[in-house]
């Protein structure tokens, strides 16, 4: 395996992974893992120790440009470029240099999925105005319902957020898809939702997208909606709002590297299912199988089963 194969499973890039709404999404992962303004209720990658709002350069612009150019060459299907991963992606204060300097090297779209709360700064907007595409959270909208369930720093205020958002959307000339997290019995009382609708006609997103609790939570009372609860409340806020529906399976090419490695990369990263891996890197799910009982017998990685569906995660 040469250097240029490896770059794909190490650093701070990921995938492509399959995305319920980016298709193949080429994570960058700008953060060390869980840096983050909240430690919400429902996060796949556990609680946040100790939560933060200071920006800080965590990494070397010129070393995310390389590995992607490597990644780029490797011509693996890439629907989406996206800032995502272990922590929030607008605490690193090269985000917008960033994204200008992909857009100079590939006509690849650039997402962001940020949880909103630094959205206030001009500093943060003019970053995030670079991209294509911003994802949004919008999970509560009042300080009662957000300190329960995003649990942010102390500094951080609800309606500071969503003018944020009304301003941001304003200025932005790339699409916004608002995406709310909704948590059963914290956040989906039909005020609460009243609430959150007044707030949305405020901030005039494309598409509103409601999501719930599909992977292992942070904290196990973090419960999921059922579709029709999920169905009432799209109804309640109108046709540009949509249920985010599971990542329907597309071919991809295989991958011309270590599978083992990628297999632990992906795992390292973010609780997977067999259909995830399967997906991402185009490979026969029995094949992934033998990988993944081998990081088992290693005591790399373990098991959860979660709403009947079996997620890898590491030890």
């Amino acid at each position: 395996m040469n250097p240029q194969q490896k770059s794909t499973t190490r650093g701070n890039i990921y995938g492509p992974v399959p995305s319920r709404r980016l298709g193949f999404s080429l994570g960058i992962d700008i953060i060390p893992c869980k840096t983050c303004t909240f430690n919400c209720i429902y996060c796949q990658l556990g609680p946040t120790e100790k939560t933060t709002i200071q920006r800080r350069s965590y990494y070397s612009c010129s070393e995310i440009l390389s590995q992607l150019k490597s990644i780029l060459a490797s011509r693996q299907r890439i629907d989406y470029i996206t800032f995502s991963g272990s922590g929030e992606p607008t605490l690193n204060s090269i985000l917008g240099k960033l994204i200008r300097e992909i857009k100079k090297i590939t006509a690849i779209p650039v997402a962001v999925l940020t949880n909103s709360s630094l959205i206030s700064r001009k500093s943060v907007r003019e970053a995030l105005n670079a991209a294509d595409l911003v994802v949004p959270s919008l999970d509560a909208a009042t300080q009662n319902v957000f300190l329960l369930v995003n649990r942010p720093h102390s500094s951080l205020k609800a309606q500071k957020i969503i003018q944020g958002l009304i301003d941001f959307r304003k200025e932005f000339q790339g699409a916004l898809w608002l995406e709310v997290m909704l948590v059963k019995g914290i956040n989906d009382s039909p005020s609460h939702i009243q609430k959150l609708m007044e707030a949305i006609a405020k901030i005039k997103p494309e598409k509103v997208q409601l999501n719930t609790v599909i992977r292992p939570p942070a904290e196990k009372f973090a419960r999921p909606l059922n579709l029709k609860e999920l169905e009432r409340i799209k109804n309640m806020i109108g046709t540009n709002c949509e249920i985010i529906a599971d990542f329907e399976a597309k071919a991809q090419t295989p991958l011309s590297k270590d599978l083992g490695e990628a297999i632990f990369s992906m795992i390292r990263r973010r609780p997977v299912s067999l259909f995830d891996i399967s997906a991402s890197l185009g490979r026969n799910p029995n094949e992934i199988l033998k990988y993944l009982n081998s990081l088992l017998k290693e005591n790399k990685i373990k098991q959860i089963l979660h709403k009947g569906v079996t997620y890898y995660e590491p030890k």
